[in-house]
């Protein structure tokens, strides 16, 4: 039996942020994953998927000791492009700009890909003397009392922890073991996460593209091989998404530099594609006797606007906080009683925003997608309620 302060359920990009997290701030964590971390680009399993952390978030890992390592990586977001393109052509009809300058001097956010994090964050964690990071072991069982987490791991061995933090994604099997209930949607689609390179520079433009079925969104990313490049998330409906991960390289390359309205020229395909479900999903408490969720174990939505891991690090800096305000009782009832108050609320309006966002994105009746065309225009115009809506979507207001 190892004793140590946080046991963390998951080796992901949430996860391995809340052991630098937590690892920092004086607490001794053992993070635990069943599969090894892959780190390369182009190796078999690898996360193609991007991350923008948003102006708060860069906060916390520079807190964590992370930013350092991630600067250099990053591709600033200085401006959100929406572009509505749901007219009978594949053209843009609609294009507005929402830029970081009308709130600040820093960008909106800055864009790293997912493998890449995991490579930068568990080199981290080797420097954190009170950080164990135990990849290719997962949790197999949970006992809780009011004093105490045991875990047995898949390897056989055990560890008693003050907390569990469950950061195991949205089949959390500690959510499961402590009991707590989700309320799912699904919406009948599914996103293609892959890189591009394009001759026309992104000039560190964000780029959302809405026709049906779901936007198609460009992120900037260093560029690639000499080349202007992006890491783009395609949603559609599930049989269309399904089709067109099947498509040899260059009818695809085709129909993704079609659907962008070749805004950047012609698209060039420059990773694998991977397939992911589109989901929302709540729990129904962030927390349990001796366990707290975060991240998809305790929320998912639909790729939109840079929510996902935001909201998980807005998890993170408020468990954080409460840890560090009373690191005697970390665990205990009313610890976790006052993090799912602070939590639960704003996640469930964030989850529901969203969830509309993207009912609106996929739009195939004409009408409706005039409607959504409108409503950009509308809300673009008016000064007031187009900062708040920046702010809102940072998390620089509630």
């Amino acid at each position: 039996m190892t004793d140590v302060d946080i046991l963390i359920s998951g080796g992901g990009v949430a996860g391995l942020t809340a052991a630098a997290v937590f690892g920092s701030a004086g607490f001794s964590v053992i993070c635990v994953d069943p599969s090894p971390p892959v780190t390369a680009r182009d190796a078999e399993g690898a996360d193609l998927r991007s991350t923008a952390f948003l102006q708060p978030a860069r906060i916390l890992l520079e807190e964590a000791g992370l930013w350092a390592r991630l600067a250099d990586h990053a591709a600033p977001l200085e401006i959100m492009r929406i572009v509505d393109a749901g007219g009978d052509l594949a053209a843009p009809r609609s294009v507005r700009d929402f830029e970081a300058s009308e709130l600040s001097d820093a960008p909106f956010g800055w864009n790293l890909p997912n493998w890449l994090l995991r490579r930068e964050m568990t080199a981290h964690l080797d420097s954190l003397p009170s950080v164990e990071f135990r990849p290719g072991t997962g949790t197999a069982e949970l006992l809780t009392r009011e004093s105490e987490a045991r875990v047995r791991l898949s390897d056989g061995s055990a560890v008693r922890a003050r907390l569990v933090i469950a950061a195991d994604g949205r089949g959390s099997p500690m959510r499961e073991a402590a009991g707590i209930a989700t309320k799912v949607t699904r919406y009948g689609q599914k996103a293609l996460a892959f890189a591009v390179s394009h001759p026309i520079p992104h000039g560190n433009v964000s780029t959302e593209i809405h026709r049906t079925g779901g936007p198609f969104t460009l992120v900037p990313l260093p560029d690639f091989e000499g080349m202007p490049s992006s890491a783009v998330v395609w949603m559609e409906r599930g049989p269309e998404a399904l089709r067109l991960a099947a498509l040899e390289t260059p009818a695809f390359e085709a129909e993704m530099s079609e659907r962008s309205c070749h805004l950047f020229g012609p698209l060039t395909l420059a990773s694998r594609r991977t397939v992911w479900p589109i989901i929302s999903q709540v729990a129904a408490r962030m927390a349990a006797e001796r366990v707290a969720l975060v991240a998809e174990a305790a929320h998912v939505v639909p790729p939109i606007g840079a929510q996902g891991l935001n909201m998980s690090l807005g998890d993170m800096r408020v468990l954080r906080d409460l840890a560090v305000a009373s690191p005697d009782t970390l665990g205990d009832v009313a610890m976790l009683d006052a993090y799912h108050r602070k939590r639960h609320g704003e996640v469930r309006a964030r989850v529901a925003g969203i969830d509309l966002l993207n009912r609106t994105s996929m739009a195939r009746a004409r009408p409706l997608r005039d409607a959504r065309a409108l409503g950009l225009n509308a809300i673009h115009a008016f000064a007031p309620v187009r900062k708040t809506l920046m702010q809102l979507g940072l998390g620089m207001r509630r």
